[in-house]
């Protein structure tokens, strides 16, 4: 058998680019037998490519990762122009119609994450944004809303199913939003995903991932996310995660933070179950000429599971300045929540626009 050449291995690792591989599946894939020229040959080939940055090393026994090549892309093209704003419709309030948190801009690409403590409302923000974004047929897949099941005829056999506190919240709010289009079908699509969430987002669609299940190592969010913005294209993402009580951040940290577009968090707000304290941890990108966003709280109520009411912005109680307590113990101006309702401004400006 002829001896393996550089331009043999190199077109092979042309097909293969971004993958793992070895010396030894390099032998097997050119059927190099031991004792064969090429059997040491392919080694010092392969430290050819990695000189000339076609492969990386991973370890002292043969193993590499094949570099994915890229090409320039150009910024200006006679036909490029500026892109629009992505018309994502945040959630409402049932009393009002207003949208919470004003004047955020989103791109295409964004993501939103939503850190919460247990049973604080995230999968009803969820809900609010699949139903108030019905129109764009969005993705929705995570924990929270299928089940696996055992087929009634045959109990060997199994099949997912909508998870039944999902499937009644939908129909609960059947009154407002609606969920079928004229044939029946769905208006959005339920995947039954639990981990690999990267693998799964759909292309140039809202990807609704409620909620990203974390085990271990927290700083994996990092690939989590940043795989799923890395294939949602010119959709958008919104990821759920758990957040644990007292703390500052969602499990997975600052890591959330470097590939959030908008980042919020959700608490408890007094000793109401269903009151929540939501907080603007960062905002990217807002309207111009309006105020910063990150920062600012909000407090409202959810009623029978599903409705966002009473929806208003709260700031750090003056008198205890945030402590909830001060010399004669609980303060009598917030009763210990830390946090009162701030006063709305005389006038609103008018002039913002989006940039």
């Amino acid at each position: 058998m002829p001896e393996i050449t550089t331009d043999e291995i190199r077109a092979y690792l042309n097909k293969i680019q971004g993958q793992n591989t070895s010396l030894r599946d390099l032998r097997i894939n050119f059927n190099i037998l031991a004792g064969s020229k090429s059997f040491d040959t392919i080694r010092t080939i392969m430290f050819r490519m990695v000189k000339d940055k076609l492969a990386i090393p991973l370890s002292k026994d043969g193993e590499y990762r094949v570099v994915k090549q890229v090409l320039p892309v150009r910024v200006f093209t006679p036909d490029r122009e500026k892109k629009p704003i992505y018309n994502l419709v945040l959630p409402r309030d049932f009393d009002t119609g207003d949208q919470i948190i004003p004047n955020v801009i989103f791109r295409e690409g964004d993501a939103i994450t939503i850190g919460g403590v247990k049973s604080k409302g995230k999968t009803t923000l969820a809900l609010n944004f699949l139903a108030e974004n019905i129109d764009k047929k969005p993705i929705l897949m995570g924990n929270e809303y299928t089940q696996l099941v055992s087929n009634k005829d045959d109990e060997t056999e199994e099949h997912y199913e909508p998870a039944p506190r999902f499937l009644n919240r939908l129909i609960d709010m059947q009154d407002r939003y609606t969920w079928t289009d004229e044939q029946g079908n769905d208006r959005f699509t339920l995947l039954p995903v639990s981990n690999d969430y990267h693998l799964h987002v759909v292309k140039d669609k809202f990807n609704i991932v409620d909620w990203i299940n974390l085990t271990g190592d927290f700083w994996s969010i990092s690939n989590v996310l940043g795989g799923m913005k890395a294939n949602v294209g010119r959709g958008m993402l919104l990821g759920i995660l758990q957040k644990g009580e007292g703390k500052e951040d969602p499990r997975g940290g600052q890591f959330v933070r470097d590939f959030s577009d908008l980042e919020l968090l959700l608490d408890g707000y007094g000793e109401n179950e269903d009151d929540v304290l939501l907080t603007v941890k960062g905002c990217k990108e807002r309207v111009r000429g309006t105020p910063p966003i990150a920062g600012r709280r909000f407090a409202y109520t959810i009623v029978d599971g599903i409705n966002i009411t009473n929806f208003r912005e709260v700031m750090r109680c003056p008198q205890c300045r945030g402590m909830g307590f001060g010399k004669g113990g609980t303060c009598d101006r917030c009763n210990g929540i830390k946090y009162v309702d701030k006063p709305k401004p005389a006038e609103t400006d008018n002039d913002a626009i989006p940039f």
